[in-house]
């Protein structure tokens, strides 16, 4: 079998799309699965599978300039893939070189798969252009009725796509790496550094500092926690365009920057509560990182992070876009330090039950059914 990807995310750059695909090629490689991958990033030497790699141009998202958008020009790499012969076309988001790479793989009888990652459209009315998102919808389902399959991380999402219209969907969802994200990690450095004593609980977030995260509801949530009497720290790791803006905000808060590796694992095992706000995850990769890490979590009902919370067992589920909900149900394991133990408990528990090779073996297993639904019947 062989697969092509075209991704606008994959490391050195760092965000929930480009670790699950490093989970997954590294599954590709261990399992014997011939595949190539097409992206602006370029991983360093010491990620095995940088040699399948092939670099394509590429211009900045004006929004977020991290990111980068492939430009739709296929040149060289039509005639390589022409050569190559891939039995199977995985595009990871909708954009113009992943138009124009469906385009490519159509003409030539190549089965088309894509996955649904970031939750673009619903990005539109944070940035002053609500009237947009009607619009997204229809080309996200233009783009999608000509794949095989849409592989989403959630049943929530799932369900979400289906009322707008798509309903050639699979679900792929996500693992934790459970020695990497561990209770064990926590460190008494960082919570002082945090300015927290033994008896003060951390109230955690980690996330981009970007509108789309709900940064708003967060700023309020403080302050009805606050004007209640709570006593604790609040921690927000991540960096973005907010940053300053939440400085202002945030006053009290303690803001670690962008971490990754382990010290992003000691910061969620030194935390005591995770909360997460947004509205617009299609999973919640730290929400299921936290949770490795010990922690109960509060999330929003709305995308696929409530999906991963048992709520009175392993964190609750607050309104969405409702900061008071939100200040009570944070409040609630703020206050009760064995409440926080016992769901952090079973919050890792859960955890354990989500394993990478389990979840990327089904999804190569969809590949296979999908490439021989393609195959020509034989004839008699």
């Amino acid at each position: 079998m062989k697969v092509v990807y075209f991704t606008e995310s994959l490391l050195p750059h760092v965000d929930g799309v480009s670790r699950t695909l490093a989970q997954l090629f590294g599954f590709l490689e261990r399992n014997g699965v011939d595949f190539r991958v097409y992206s602006p990033f370029v991983p360093g030497p010491d990620v095995s599978w940088s040699g399948r790699v092939r670099p394509v141009r590429y211009v900045r998202f004006p929004l977020y300039p991290d990111y980068r958008v492939t430009l739709p020009v296929l040149g060289s790499m039509g005639r390589q893939l022409d050569e190559w012969k891939p039995d199977l076309v995985h595009l990871v988001s909708p954009t113009p070189m992943a138009s124009r790479a469906q385009g490519w793989a159509r003409k030539r009888g190549i089965p088309v798969v894509s996955s649904f990652h970031t939750h673009f459209v619903s990005y539109f009315r944070y940035y002053g252009v609500p009237w947009a998102e009607g619009f997204g919808w229809r080309q996200l389902r233009k783009f999608y009725e000509k794949c095989e399959r849409v592989y989403a991380p959630s049943d929530s999402i799932i369900a979400e796509l289906a009322e707008h219209g798509i309903t050639n969907t699979e679900l792929w969802s996500r693992g934790i790496d459970l020695a990497r994200f561990s209770p064990d990690h926590r460190a008494a450095e960082l919570r002082a550094q945090a300015g927290a004593d033994p008896d003060t609980p951390v109230l955690l977030m980690v996330s981009r500092l970007v509108k789309e995260k709900d940064m708003a509801d967060l700023v309020e949530m403080d302050r009805i926690l606050r004007q209640r009497g709570n006593m604790y720290r609040l921690v927000l790791v991540g960096d973005g365009p907010m940053r300053g803006e939440l400085q202002a905000a945030l006053p009290d808060a303690h803001f670690a920057g962008h971490q990754s590796g382990e010290a992003l694992a000691r910061w969620y095992a030194s935390g005591d509560v995770f909360v997460f706000p947004s509205t617009t995850e299609t999973f919640g990769n730290v929400v299921l990182e936290a949770q490795a890490s010990g922690l109960p979590t509060v999330v929003v009902d709305k995308g696929g992070p409530p999906d991963l919370v048992q709520p009175g067992r392993t964190g609750f589920i607050a309104r969405p876009n409702d900061p008071a909900h939100l200040a009570q149900q944070c409040e609630r394991l703020l206050r009760d330090a064995d409440e926080r133990a016992r769901m952090g408990h079973q919050a890792r528990d859960a955890a354990r039950e989500r394993d990478w090779s389990a979840i990327n073996g089904r999804l190569t297993e969809s590949y296979r059914r999908v490439i021989d639904r393609h195959r020509p019947t034989p004839r008699r």
